[in-house]
């Protein structure tokens, strides 16, 4: 009678895919959130409140891949298979559905290898980069005042805005139902430039806001007048404003700047 448990026992290669997986895709996961994290660069992903978790988790993580790569090669699969005599009446059925289930088996598992490999691969080696100016433009329309993101601006007749950024204000153009009052209040606020609809001496200035990590990141925007700008800046622009907001007769608030500055994208280009 044929070893059973030997004829089950996964090759080496198949072991080797199997740990790489598993443990290999989970430690350099680990090994690129503990890089970011120490370059200063994981809040390109994540906001920074969660930073300490992402670390936490990459270390338990890397823990745990460490001390299961000690285990015997092949452990992963070598399991469960010793079920005792066979019905030998039902034995050629049953290896057709086995072979057929390895096969699906090893082409599922060899096209999410293949996939978490790429991922894994691109985190490791690309540079990580802030989300793109277009990507801002996409994710709400051009040409309107861009939601903040910033649910909790409390809009009270008290109001303290000398702490609010791009998302703040934009909330403020946006919901505020008294424009009156803050009308001449000064702002020193950090962006990139994006248009305004046709307007040629009005642009906007765009900052992405997130709230946990860039998948729900939000493009916020307020309009700055700032005449022909598009002949002295280019569209995705980073500059520093420092002006006045203005109420029109309409109601409608805007920036009137003092100076404009470009600058260099800030190490973190997003608000929070």
């Amino acid at each position: 009678m044929p070893d059973t448990t030997t004829a089950h026992r996964p090759s080496r290669a198949r072991a080797l895919g199997t740990r790489w997986l598993g443990a290999g895709l989970a430690a350099a996961l680990a090994v690129a959130t503990l890089a970011l994290a120490f370059t200063g660069r994981l809040t390109l992903y994540i906001s920074p409140e969660t930073v300490w978790f992402a670390v936490a988790a990459a270390i338990v993580t890397l823990i745990g891949a460490v001390w299961s790569c000690m285990l015997p090669l092949g452990a992963e699969q070598d399991h469960g298979h010793d079920h005792g005599p066979a019905d030998h009446g039902d034995d050629h059925d049953h290896v057709h559905a086995s072979s057929g289930r390895r096969t699906l088996g090893a082409v599922v598992g060899a096209t999410g290898g293949v996939i978490a490999t790429g991922v894994v691969a691109g985190a490791l080696l690309l540079p990580p980069a802030s989300l793109s100016v277009d990507m801002a433009m996409q994710r709400a329309p051009v040409g309107s005042v861009l939601f903040a993101g910033a649910d909790n601006i409390a809009l009270g007749a008290n109001t303290d805005t000398s702490t609010f950024g791009v998302g703040g204000w934009a909330s403020v153009f946006a919901t505020g139902s008294r424009p009156e009052k803050y009308d001449g209040s000064t702002v020193t606020l950090t962006g990139f430039l994006t248009p305004n609809g046709s307007a040629k001496d009005q642009a906007h200035l765009t900052r992405m806001v997130i709230t946990h990590c860039v998948l729900d990141a939000q493009p916020a925007s307020v309009p700055v007048q700032i005449s022909g700008w598009q002949g002295q800046y280019a569209v995705g622009d980073w500059v520093q404003v420092k002006g006045t907001v203005r109420a029109s007769a309409d109601g409608k608030l805007s920036i009137v700047p003092a100076s404009v500055s470009k600058i260099s994208e800030p190490k973190d280009p997003y608000e929070h």
